[in-house]
């Protein structure tokens, strides 16, 4: 088994990540706390906030560890498609059970690696008002951690190099029981989770 998907190049997804390090520095200040806390090795879900495309290359290049994200399958047509697929991303359709991509991501995380997902699903203000179900079925599936980063300042225009903050959280052991009940609790206990990381970062940031 791997931490990389079938199809991946494993030279293109260190490449990628090293990329993602440094190709929005020149446009903002970036700012991280406790990248430290990012667990070297074993299973881990990965859930941040999202308000444009910009966390998920930040946090690609942030974790120092190879890292497959769930990525909206609109962005999978032509040569992004394509790129996605080599770096190691896993296309999903939002909405949908989509079980053949999840399974995939199980795999990923039973093998040891880290798999990133966006549980509010679509990008908005985030605050994490809801979460979408996927990342607590991953963890009951898995057993894995799960690892919550906030983000702030992606939407910011004003001035030369305008301050981008992310904040990673402890790691959180949780128990997802089953049936639909221990699915809905554990996401509700994800998303307020994420949701106190974003608040406490925009204090911070203050």
């Amino acid at each position: 088994m791997t931490t990389l998907p079938a199809g991946a190049v494993p030279w293109l997804h260190d490449f990628a990540r090293w990329l993602g390090t440094w190709i929005h520095r020149p446009f903002y200040r970036i700012r991280v706390r406790h990248a430290d806390r990012v667990p070297e090795s074993g299973p881990v879900v990965l859930v941040a906030n999202h308000s444009s495309f910009i966390e998920p290359q930040l946090l690609f290049g942030l974790v120092r560890r190879r890292a497959v994200f769930l990525v909206k399958e609109e962005l999978s047509r032509g040569v992004a498609g394509h790129a996605f697929r080599w770096i190691g991303q896993i296309m999903v359709r939002r909405g949908l059970a989509d079980r053949e991509p999840l399974m995939k991501a199980v795999s990923i995380l039973r093998a040891g690696g880290l798999v990133g997902v966006f549980p509010e699903g679509t990008r908005g203000t985030g605050d994490v008002l809801h979460a979408e179900q996927g990342a607590a079925w991953l963890v009951r599936m898995s057993g894995a951690v799960v690892l919550p980063v906030a983000t702030r300042g992606t939407h910011e225009r004003r001035g030369f190099r305008p301050k981008l903050d992310i904040l990673v959280g402890e790691p959180l052991e949780l128990s997802v029981h089953r049936g639909r009940m221990g699915l809905a609790a554990a996401t509700e206990e994800i998303r307020k989770h994420l949701a106190d990381l974003v608040r406490e970062l925009d204090e911070l940031r203050k």
